[in-house]
């Protein structure tokens, strides 16, 4: 129904221009709130191949223990596969147990240095996931595909443990996206 209205607000007046950029600026702060969460922006650190430890669980935000790097490949191909601890589901226990590595059903790995997130501003993130040049070529329509299809990116609403899910729910994530892109894809400093 809001996408409904985002659209119908897209072709009235001024007025109901500023009601559907109001609308993408909040579904932008809901997406904000889930891209900048440690769930999604640990792993989305830029050039620098260190993912990150951070959360409530974790006190500080520091590097990922033990000098883990990830090198140019991003799954740790250069010194140590990011799969020797964070092993496939289907190969080791399920994420229920406390204080174990994350594992998933497909290979453990850090984001592009193009999707760099950790520590990075509202603005600085919602420019970039915009701006096809720095997402990976993705239009809103790609990044919803992308959202629904890459299982890695599933985890962060069920990460187990004791550790904390992103916020709101993957579904309410890829609907924020669609109203996001409906209302012309606004960020906060336009």
């Amino acid at each position: 129904m809001r996408i409904l209205l985002v659209f119908m607000f897209l072709c009235g007046t001024a007025h109901a221009s500023d009601e559907a950029r109001q609308a993408g600026l909040e579904a932008w702060s809901r997406i904000y709130e889930v891209t900048s969460h440690p769930r999604c922006a640990n792993c989305h650190v830029g050039s620098d191949d260190r993912p990150m430890w951070s959360g409530p669980s974790y006190g500080r935000a520091r590097p990922h223990g033990m000098n883990v790097r990830a090198g140019p490949s991003r799954i740790g191909a250069e010194t140590l596969p990011c799969r020797t601890c964070h092993v496939t589901a289907q190969d080791a226990p399920d994420n229920r147990r406390p204080h174990a590595a994350p594992q998933v059903t497909d290979a453990w790995r850090l984001a592009p240095p193009e999707a760099h997130w950790f520590g990075q501003d509202s603005e600085t993130i919602c420019n970039q996931l915009r701006d096809v040049a720095r997402n990976g070529g993705r239009s809103v329509d790609d990044l919803v595909d992308h959202l629904g299809h890459d299982v890695i990116l599933h985890w962060a609403w069920s990460p187990g443990g004791t550790r904390e899910p992103a916020p709101y729910s993957l579904k309410a994530h890829i609907y924020d996206l669609r109203l996001w892109g409906a209302a012309g894809q606004p960020c906060p400093e336009d």
